[in-house]
This record gives structure tokens, sequence and C-alpha cells, in this order.
């Protein structure tokens, strides 16, 4: 594709399906421009550069969140359907996830975001900086149970690219992981248990658990 015909929000959607399937590691402008039937140095005339990209890509998920009408619904329920999405959008971009250990995220789709997320705890009744602090509890709630698929899916390329060899380590490491969790009874008694898969699994519904408590105690705060 010329560099004339190609336009940045291709490059953006390409760099988004990249990231999805190769993480942050594996985005350059030489697979990208691969994918795009295009040179490399055409991505150059659209993007600055593989940050700004990162940058573009990151702020373009940020519309996948749907704002509720806070008019049609009451704020916990506008606040929690805002919170699954957000949940969704980091598990289905994993490398989101990753890259807020390294890029400071901003541009208008975050920023949409964010100001009626704000809108939600002001309609709850937060004044000031209480609604930020809401915000940000339910924020890095979501993005920390979030880490565990991020970190599914880096693992899950790294086994793909070791071939067999990963996948033995990997075997040897829950291996030894389930022995030390066995010497402590509590570990041992779930281990046992028929719902245990393995050591690192939490219960099922454990996000929605949470998440429940949250707003049953931001609730209560405003009370």
């Amino acid at each position: 594709m010329p560099r004339d015909t190609l336009t940045q929000d291709q490059i953006v959607s390409a760099a988004i399906e990249l990231l999805d399937t190769e993480g942050l590691e594996g985005l350059n402008m030489r697979s990208l421009g691969k994918r795009l039937n295009s040179a490399a140095t055409a991505m150059y005339w659209h993007v600055k550069n593989k940050d700004n990209l990162v940058l573009l890509a990151g702020d373009r998920i940020w519309g996948e969140i749907a704002l509720p009408d806070l008019d049609a619904v009451d704020w916990r329920t506008a606040g929690m359907a805002m919170a699954n999405d957000l949940y969704a959008m980091f598990t289905r971009h994993a490398w989101m996830v990753q890259a807020f250990a390294s890029y400071l995220f901003y541009g208008e789709g975050k920023a949409r975001h964010d100001d009626h997320n704000l809108a939600v705890y002001e309609a709850a009744g937060f004044k000031g900086s209480a609604a930020d602090q809401a915000a940000a509890a339910v924020f890095t709630y979501v993005l920390g149970n979030a880490m565990g698929a991020s970190a599914d899916a880096s693992l899950n390329r790294k086994l793909g690219r070791a071939g067999d060899a990963a996948e033995a380590k990997l075997a040897e490491t829950m291996m030894k992981a389930r022995e030390a969790a066995e010497k402590f009874p509590r570990l041992r008694s779930r281990l046992e248990s028929a719902e245990a898969k393995d050591y690192a699994a939490a219960p099922a519904q454990t996000f929605e658990f949470g998440l429940r408590s949250l707003f049953d105690g931001l609730e209560a705060g405003l009370r």
C-alpha cells in the first residue's frame, strides 16, 4: 500500500490487531508494514514512532467503553457497567495493562471516558476530590484484576514461541508451587477440593464479588 493511500486510521487499526496477538514486544514498524502490505518507512509519514503509535492505539480502545445515560440509570448501575466494560476492554487488549507501566496515556478517547466516569460519582453525591478518589478506587481495582489476564496472554505467547521446552518448564514450576502450598493447611485443603484447578487459580466470580463489595463500601461512605 503506497504511503499516499495509507491513513493514520488504518495504521492504528492494524497496530491494535498486532498488539492483541503479539503484545508490546511484538509491535514494530516492519511487522506493521507487512500487515498493511506497505514499506516500514511509510509508517513514519503518519506516526512519529512506536511510542506515538502505542499512545494512539491506547486512546482508540477507550472508545470501546459505553457511557451509560445517567438520566436513565442510577449511579451505581452506571458505575458498575463502566467498570465491567473497562475490565472487558483490558482483557481484550491485554497489552494495555502492560503498557501502563511505561506509558502515560492521554487523548480524546480516554478523556471522554474519564469525564463521564467522574459524572457518575458526582451523580452519586461525591463532591470535588471525593469523586476523583471514588473513580480512582474503582479504576485501580479493575486494573489490578486485569493483570492476571495480561500475564496469561504474555505467558501464552512465550510458550507458543518456545514450544515443548517451555511447556515442560511451566509444568515443573506449577508442580513445585503446589508442593510448597501443600505444606500449609488452608492452601492444602483448597488444592484437595473438587473445584481446585491449580495453585494460582482464583475462585469463580471473584472479580464480581470484589466489585460489588467495593460499590457497597462507596454507598456506605455516602450514608
